[in-house]
């Protein structure tokens, strides 16, 4: 195999320049209420499944839904090109969906393992066996409890802005102050743009914040938000190569880890990423990005998407107009022992990591920052 190679993705359109900028517009969908073990999901539908193929699904996070957090990409033109391929399967989490009413008083939330245990009941009742998973925040955390608990149902996971740890005593205490003094759309906000971009992004800060406090049932957003904030450890950790590959608790599906450089989940990415196998871990660095690379970025994210989906064997032949490759440097993973591997499955690691001496000796990977 040839060395790997530096991904450099450009030309890429603008994001928003739409007035009507909240018009999260869904194409050609079926919308479906399926029963699970823990209540209700609304599942919204494109395409129908091909064959044995995966469908690709998705799961949102707090204060989205699956139209606010993913139509933005799906509706881009280079992901149409994906979609004949795939079915996609939008699930939005309990009383997060559009027009959605509040929980009866005393409603039990679910729990975050409990979300993660509802999932296999939408692919059974969608005659689906197996499938691609896209989640931002919890919505990625959610996904990788699931693949967890039954990786034989995850082909692959790209994870976006997602956090392998559970809410430490500090940031509850955080949480806390700032509720006496901020409300939940503040809060929910902060959690997805950073400082900067809350300054700065004024066009897209106005849309999210006006979708958060007017599109999404306030009572239920609340419940959702708890849910999050009390997820527990995925207690996942990095196999030692010819040591406990085969017992260590980890993912054992593809994985790639998408951040905005300026994205508040950066440190949260990077420690999933340290938990997680070299061999099979792509880490992507979005330049120029915050909280929300599928919003803001959409065509430098369907690009990886089409190059991650190719690596795990499906679309051999599309088209890969965008994508420049031009030869780097490489450098080791930190802490592996094994010898070169193909690009199929790659980690990329942000900026800032240590240089290898010793190249041919351990697992090449790749820089990515686009």
């Amino acid at each position: 195999m040839d060395e790997l190679q530096d991904v450099q993705l450009t030309e890429i359109k603008p994001l928003l320049t739409d007035k009507n900028a909240r018009n999260f517009q869904d194409f050609d969908c079926q919308e479906h209420d399926i029963e699970t073990p823990h209540g209700v999901l609304h599942v919204t539908m494109r395409g129908t499944p091909k064959g044995s193929r995966p469908v690709i699904l998705t799961y949102h996070d707090i204060g989205l839904n699956h139209k606010s957090c993913f139509n933005t990409l799906f509706n881009f033109e280079d992901m149409q090109e994906i979609t004949q391929h795939f079915a996609v399967v939008h699930v939005d989490a309990p009383g997060q969906q559009e027009g959605a009413p509040p929980f009866p008083n005393g409603y039990q939330y679910p729990t975050m393992d409990e979300l993660a245990e509802m999932l296999p009941s939408v692919l059974t009742h969608l005659k689906v066996g197996s499938l691609i998973g896209i989640g931002v925040g919890a919505g990625a955390y959610i996904l990788s409890r699931l693949a967890l608990n039954q990786p034989a149902l995850v082909e692959g996971l790209v994870l976006i802005n997602v956090d392998p740890c559970a809410k430490g005593w500090m940031d509850w205490a955080a949480s806390k102050l700032s509720g006496w003094t901020s409300n939940l759309v503040d809060i929910v906000m902060s959690h997805h743009f950073s400082t900067e971009e809350l300054t700065e992004n004024q066009e897209i800060i106005q849309t999210y914040r006006l979708h958060i406090a007017q599109d999404i049932n306030q009572s239920n957003l609340t419940l959702f938000c708890a849910s999050y904030n009390s997820r527990r450890d995925l207690e996942i950790e990095r196999p030692v190569p010819g040591l406990n590959e085969d017992t260590v608790n980890t993912l054992k599906c593809p994985v790639l880890l998408v951040v905005g450089d300026n994205s508040p989940a950066v440190e949260a990415v990077v420690e999933c990423n340290s938990r997680l196998n070299p061999t099979k871990t792509t880490l992507l660095k979005m330049a120029d990005c915050g909280g929300l690379p599928q919003v803001v970025q959409p065509g430098k994210l369907a690009e990886a998407f089409k190059y991650f989906v190719q690596g795990m064997g499906y679309m051999p032949t599309a088209s890969m107009t965008r994508l420049a490759r031009s030869r780097t440097h490489s450098s080791s993973s930190m802490g592996s022992a094994e010898g070169n591997r193909s690009r199929t499955h790659t980690n990329a690691q942000l900026e800032g990591a240590s240089a290898a001496h010793d190249n041919q000796a351990r697992p090449q990977t790749m820089e990515v920052s686009c």
